[in-house]
């Protein structure tokens, strides 16, 4: 599974990660203005056991140097049938602006594509400019039923048609 973008080692979460992504994620939501809310929106990355290994997700971690700067993670929803949501997708300022979330979004929509997943689903906010713009000009359209209260935005891309790579 691990998988390198330049000097980033990109792999699969492991319990020893779970204080460092649960940093990742505070550190960045913080920086936006948005709350860490480990009793709601954020027990995921605190129980990653049963809200992704259990069910059938992935949750990933990004290494550089040997530490911790960026996560993310898919796991299935209902929302439809064969529905998939991406979730934690965080990475550390410093490490942001190098094309790295770029290639981990392909590297999820890869991962999501192998199996029999149909619709991509993604929450966010408006605050997080950066990846607006990425998950649009990704090819994820606008949509209706946003789920986590701090977010505002919902987009969907639909994968009936593609080639599984």
């Amino acid at each position: 599974m691990p998988r390198c973008y330049r000097d980033f080692v990109i792999r699969a979460w492991q319990p020893r990660d779970r204080t460092a992504a649960a940093e990742v994620i505070r550190v960045v939501l913080a920086e936006y203005g948005l709350g860490w809310e480990p009793e709601g929106a954020d027990r995921d990355v605190l129980e990653v056991e049963a809200c992704y290994q259990a069910v059938g997700g992935e949750f990933w971690v990004v290494e550089h140097q040997n530490r911790v700067v960026g996560t993310a993670a898919y796991s299935p929803v209902e929302r439809g049938e064969a529905a998939v949501e991406i979730r934690k997708m965080y990475l550390l300022p410093e490490v942001r602006g190098q094309g790295l979330g770029k290639y981990l979004l392909q590297q999820l929509e890869q991962a999501i594509a192998a199996q029999p997943f149909q619709t991509i689903w993604i929450e966010t906010a408006s605050v997080l400019a950066e990846a607006v713009k990425l998950y649009e000009s990704s090819g994820y359209q606008p949509a209706t039923g946003v789920e986590t209260a701090r977010c505002d935005r919902v987009y969907l891309k639909r994968l009936q048609g593609c080639t599984k790579r």
